[in-house]
């Protein structure tokens, strides 16, 4: 009797692009997006500059003229700081999603920068602090403060969901600290004219703090970086987190201790910045994917463009003068914001 013949072996399905392919495309892209908005920074402006008077002064520092003054006295000071408070607010806001199991968490929504512009203002009325240095311990501390109350609050609270819980605490927080700013420094001119300058985020006139601040950015993006794969497992569960052999609260500690610190060096620098965290974090994530060891790189990359760009924009919106890169971020977060909330796949009401 004749064998039946074997039936035919399915035609091989077409092979989906492999996750390094993407990650090196996605690399590519981030790279040319941060390299345009950088260049834009630089040049344009109430004096926009080419870009070839830009490549020739830069590859000569010491040439004379206004336009060379411009860019190494404000433009290139301004537009690194930028780089780094936005790279700096982007890895924040990712580790602090990726910590509270919150796709809301961000610095500015939880009231961690609001936190942070209060003990600022403390530390000007009774301690005499000034100068960017004397803005980050105080601005660290509070951000500490705050980061934990703001986490028993809303840990314990019957909002419904943890997610929800978090962000009504960091509301009301925020709320509670912003009117203790306005009875600390309504009476006294002083901490006034100090908080004025501060409290809105901008990066007008901030470029001179580069140089002060940079190592704090520096050193807790660099930080931040190996905590990629620690994250990962972290979000399995603490049980099995465990059985891979993760130290959970020694790890979550100090993983919340970076993003406080970067939280706490982006608030010094340029004042309070809502948004940026949680607009990089999700961008980042809809790039790569969930996996932190890329996402949590591309958040940097993501909040570096956003806020400069912002800052960008803002200088030209308007013919004379600029907007505050802080209201900027608040026009593209806010809608970006309510797009989140109304995904029950990313926020369970």
């Amino acid at each position: 009797m004749k064998q039946s013949a074997a039936p035919a072996a399915p035609a091989n399905p077409p092979t989906a692009r492999p996750r390094a392919s993407r990650g090196v495309a996605v690399v590519v892209l981030a790279g040319l997006m941060l390299a345009a908005v950088t260049i834009a920074s630089i040049g344009l402006g109430a004096r926009d500059i080419s870009p070839l008077d830009v490549v020739r002064i830069v590859l000569h520092p010491g040439a004379e003229g206004y336009n060379s003054d411009v860019l190494w006295t404000e433009r290139i000071p301004r537009t690194f700081l930028g780089l780094a408070v936005g790279a700096a607010l982007g890895a924040s806001g990712l580790i602090m999603q990726a910590l509270t199991m919150n796709p809301l968490a961000e610095p500015g929504i939880l009231g961690v920068q609001q936190g942070a512009a209060m003990f600022v203002v403390l530390g000007i009325l009774f301690l005499d602090v000034s100068g960017v240095q004397g803005y980050f311990w105080m601005a660290l501390t509070g951000s500490a403060v705050t980061a934990v109350l703001v986490y028993l609050i809303g840990t314990r609270t019957n909002a419904g969901s943890s997610t929800i819980g978090l962000v009504l605490a960091g509301v009301a927080v925020a709320a509670v600290m912003s009117s203790v700013i306005t009875l600390l420094v309504v009476r006294d001119e002083a901490v006034y004219a100090h908080l004025r300058f501060w409290s809105v985020g901008q990066l007008t006139g901030r470029g001179q703090f580069l140089g002060q601040i940079a190592p704090f950015a520096i050193a807790g993006l660099l930080l931040a970086l190996p905590f990629g794969r620690t994250l990962n497992l972290l979000s399995l569960g603490d049980e099995t987190a465990r059985g891979l052999g993760i130290r959970v609260e020694r790890s979550r500690l100090a993983s919340a201790a970076v993003a406080v610190l970067l939280c706490a060096a982006a608030t010094a620098a340029v004042g309070p910045v809502a948004f940026v965290g949680l607009v990089a974090a999700h961008s980042a994530r809809m790039l790569v994917g969930a996996d932190h060891r890329w996402s949590l790189p591309l958040s940097m990359v993501c909040g570096a463009v956003l806020l400069v760009g912002a800052d960008t924009a803002g200088r030209l919106v308007i013919d004379h003068g600029e907007i505050q890169v802080s209201v900027m971020t608040a026009l593209v977060g806010t809608p970006f914001f309510v797009w989140l909330t109304r995904r029950r796949d990313l926020v369970r009401m």
